[in-house]
């Protein structure tokens, strides 16, 4: 079998991972997916290839049901709401797809519908029937998500069928304590039902030997997530389910059936296809010249590598994908991100926050990508990496080149005279920065791709630096001109080399440097700006990032945090009964607190002063960490005042004040509503 290295393709058809739409996307997504598509694809475009990007919603399955009954909506209502919001996301943010679609379009369903048909035609699925849960009530048979019940593992009495979302444990259905139907509260029953499977172990050699013989190039975290499942020995997979939400069946007896999610939905990519070029579809799906990659996250390898090359192959007419550079985590300030803890820096929130700052947020997502392992994108990162990266080098170096031009040459490009020593090995640091690029890009390898095209930067400033043309202006303008011409020369191929990874801030560059196209085999050429051009106008290409602004991001983050642990709290069992004449024992008066200081070395206790109404008397209480003494003093408190007195750093403590405990550990108070006479009692 052929390998990347060793074949010749005429066109690249790239797909992305179908993101789901029943929520927006977020910076793991941008990272782990349509970044590094978006800028394979532009420097393909750069190169005149013939390449097509194809992209799409992904809007079936049970999660969407799901969200549609919680808010009362339809599967339809839900799917547009977040496919509009999904949509504009990826075109703020330059993701140049020639098309995205969507899988609940009448194109996909009947595209999916002939697939299967073609597969089911040709006798490649198992057909097989087993016992499921169904709700007598309903009258439907029940997905995993649409059971609850407890959890066998941690008790946790909100456990899915297909996963505790407490402890984290993968489940069936059938593991559950007191399943639950989610539809209608009833205890579903077990009733027999028919699906249809895809037997991927009659393709288990096929895939070995294409996978792990004919792709040993694929990145290593790819490769050996594929080896691993080929070594456990593949099962086949239902690829029908009972629902009403999705494309049918199409085959007799099968109604109240849709096809499995996992199925339809990287036919989507087969559809959108057709929707783009309806005419000549065919030439990117079925002819060996076409090059297929596949952009997706590390969760969607199976499907990509597995499953759906076995769906294709069993139709016997498609292609199948050269490479699958998919991509692992990413993580936010330390822990994973998650939709459903809010725990995110959503796109379009950014983008309202941080205003024409797309590049920004690419630049540093490229430069911290997960590409072989899961990484964390951190606020303070973000500000270091704009701040000492993008403004101090990148920036600095275009408006200074282009500043000094407008004050010494009216703007234009100078004439470059004769070249010292220094100049030479100036244009000699840059000139392979072409061949550089091309060999990370076209291994998928765009961290290493952004380094390489910032060393360009840094080569610049360092050039302006050393040869400090402000200060030759006095004696040698000529000398000035040739610095300024290869500066901007230098600039011009910045414009180029940045344009598939900062495409907002390239385009920004190439209209302040009169560049009437980007064309990338003019990148490493030190006569791009022809002596004489005028320039436009110098403009800041990036600015500065503030403290506060990034501190504003941490705290929005942490009051997340501390949302999640409120709305997650877990209040502790109660404690064993007690007697009523052992309650009625408790002496519990509302007095108030007269001094307050800190014990002295301790960073809990602060000692009371209370005038409890019957006497008045000292109390040492753990509230230190969280009252200062001011606050304290004048405060109705509840305090139990007939309790044995005991010796607290050496101070006698005559009671306890009742505090309550928040979820996220801070003490409240326990105090009366309104203002009552010292000594009243808590009954």
């Amino acid at each position: 079998m052929h390998t990347y290295m060793e074949k010749k393709f005429k066109r690249t058809l790239v797909t992305t991972a179908l993101p789901y739409a029943n929520g927006p996307v977020h910076i793991g997504h941008l990272a782990g997916v349509y970044v590094p598509a978006d800028i394979y694809t532009r420097y393909l475009r750069l190169k005149g290839e013939d390449v097509i990007m194809i992209g799409g919603s992904d809007e079936h399955g049970v999660p969407i049901t799901l969200k549609a009954k919680a808010e009362g909506v339809s599967p339809q209502d839900v799917v547009d709401r977040y496919h509009n919001i999904i949509k504009k996301s990826f075109e703020d943010f330059g993701i140049s797809f020639d098309i995205y679609s969507r899988t609940s379009s009448a194109i996909h369903h009947q595209t999916a519908s002939d697939f299967f048909r073609t597969l089911y035609d040709k006798g490649v699925f198992i057909e097989k029937t087993s016992e499921q849960y169904y709700d007598q009530e309903a009258h439907q048979f029940l997905a995993d998500r649409y059971i609850t019940g407890t959890c066998p593992h941690c008790k946790n009495e909100h456990a899915y069928g297909d996963q505790c979302e407490a402890c984290g444990t993968s489940l069936n259905a059938t593991d559950l304590i007191n399943p639950r139907s989610a539809i209608s509260g009833s205890t579903p029953v077990m009733r027999e039902t028919k699906h249809w499977y895809l037997p991927l172990d009659k393709y288990e050699d096929f895939l070995r030997q294409w996978i792990l013989e004919g792709h040993k190039e694929w990145k290593p975290n790819v490769y050996g997530q594929c080896k691993s499942w080929l070594d456990m020995g593949l099962q086949p997979r239902a690829v029908s389910r009972d629902l009403d939400w999705g494309v049918p069946v199409p085959v007799e007896g099968a109604e109240g059936k849709v096809l499995y999610v996992w199925f339809d939905a990287p036919i989507g990519y087969i559809s959108n296809t057709k929707e783009l070029l309806p005419d000549t579809w065919e030439k990117y799906w079925k002819d060996e010249e076409t090059k297929m990659v596949h952009f997706i996250g590390k969760d969607n390898i199976v499907f990509h590598c597995i499953v759906f090359p076995t769906m294709l192959k069993a139709e016997g007419s498609y292609i199948l994908p050269e490479n699958v550079p998919a991509n692992e985590f990413l993580n936010l300030e330390g822990d994973k991100i998650s939709t459903s803890r809010n725990w995110a820096v959503w796109l379009h929130e950014y983008l309202e926050e941080f205003p024409g700052k797309q590049d920004v947020l690419r630049y540093v997502l490229t430069a911290n990508a997960p590409e072989t392992k899961d990484n964390d994108f951190t606020w303070k990162d973000f500000q270091a990496r704009n701040n000492n990266e993008l403004v101090a080098i990148l920036g600095n170096f275009v408006n200074r080149a282009m500043v000094l031009t407008h004050k010494y040459f009216a703007g234009k490009v100078p004439v470059c005279g004769a070249m010292t020593e220094y100049d030479t090995q100036t244009l000699e640091d840059f000139k392979n920065i072409k061949k550089e690029l091309e060999s990370f890009i076209e291994t998928y390898r765009f961290r290493d791709a952004l380094k390489e095209a910032m060393n360009l930067a840094r080569i610049g400033n360092k050039y302006l630096a050393d040869t400090e043309p402000w200060k030759l202006a006095k004696t040698d303008m000529n000398r000035v001109g040739t610095i300024l011409n290869l500066s901007l020369q230098i600039a011009a191929n910045l414009a180029i080399a940045f344009e598939p990874f900062l495409p907002f801030s390239a385009s920004k560059l190439r209209k302040m440097l009169s560049m009437p196209q980007c064309d990338w085999n003019r990148l490493g050429d030190t006569d791009i700006l022809p002596e004489g051009l005028q320039l436009g106008q110098a403009e800041l290409l990036f600015e500065k990032i503030e403290d506060a602004v990034v501190e504003a991001q941490i705290q929005k983050l942490l009051d997340t945090k501390k949302a999640n642990e409120l709305k997650n709290y877990t209040p502790q069992p109660a404690k064993a009964n007690i007697s009523f004449e052992d309650f009625t024992r408790m002496d519990i008066r509302v007095g108030r607190v007269l001094e307050a200081e800190r014990v002295p070395k301790t960073t809990k206790l602060m000692k009371l002063k209370i005038d409890t109404g019957i006497d008045r008397r000292t109390v040492v209480s753990g509230i230190a960490e969280h009252f200062t003494p001011e606050e304290v003093v004048g405060r109705q408190v509840s305090i139990l005042v007939n309790l044995e007195p005991r010796k607290i750093k050496g101070i006698e403590s005559q009671g306890m004040i009742l505090m309550a405990e928040n979820a996220d550990g801070k003490l409240v108070f326990v105090q009366p509503s309104a203002e009552v006479k010292n000594g009243s009692q808590v009954r």
